[in-house]
């Protein structure tokens, strides 16, 4: 299957300083080693409806509710990849060291749901943790090409992955 070419932002960011522009985006992962990380991942997301919303948690701040849900396609707003919702922490959930990795003038606010990917571009597929404030709705509306989807998720109704019975409560 031919994907198509979304010119201008993904070509642009390759030519930027990939230490300060894809490393803070993108959590690369090779091959299958992120088999052990997504059955974490399972083990704990069973619990999350298809649509999860969060509230706040007695004595936190604010948090905004998730706009996307486990089995969600969605796409950077910057950079030219897309990805499939398999994990939301309803606020920041990273190391420090990866948070302050991130230019400042970038750096997404910490009190908002942040999303873990199934993310493709058009040079590979990789594991993602986007902010809220970067992602948007996918418009191309087609299937994601990431080999753990099959391990997570049944299939695509032609707008969102169904999660597998085993991974529901």
């Amino acid at each position: 299957m031919q994907r198509k070419r979304h010119p201008g932002s993904f070509e642009a960011a390759r030519l930027a300083d990939a230490a300060t522009v894809a490393k803070p985006v993108l959590m690369h992962v090779p091959s299958f080693a992120c088999v052990a990380r997504l059955r974490h991942y399972i083990g704990h997301m069973s619990h999350l409806p298809q649509n999860a919303h969060y509230s706040r948690p007695k004595g936190a701040a604010p948090v905004s509710s998730a706009r996307y849900g486990i089995g969600a396609v969605v796409r950077h707003r910057v950079f030219d990849f897309r990805g499939v919702v398999f994990d939301v922490d309803p606020v920041f959930a990273n190391s420090e060291e990866w948070y302050q990795s991130i230019p400042e003038d970038i750096r997404p606010a910490k009190d908002q749901p942040f999303y873990h990917l199934l993310a493709e571009n058009m040079e590979s597929t990789y594991v993602a943790y986007v902010s809220q404030q970067n992602l948007v709705p996918d418009d191309e509306e087609g299937p994601v090409d990431h080999p753990a989807i099959s391990g997570i998720f049944d299939d695509f109704d032609g707008s969102r992955y169904r999660l597998k019975h085993q991974h529901k409560h």
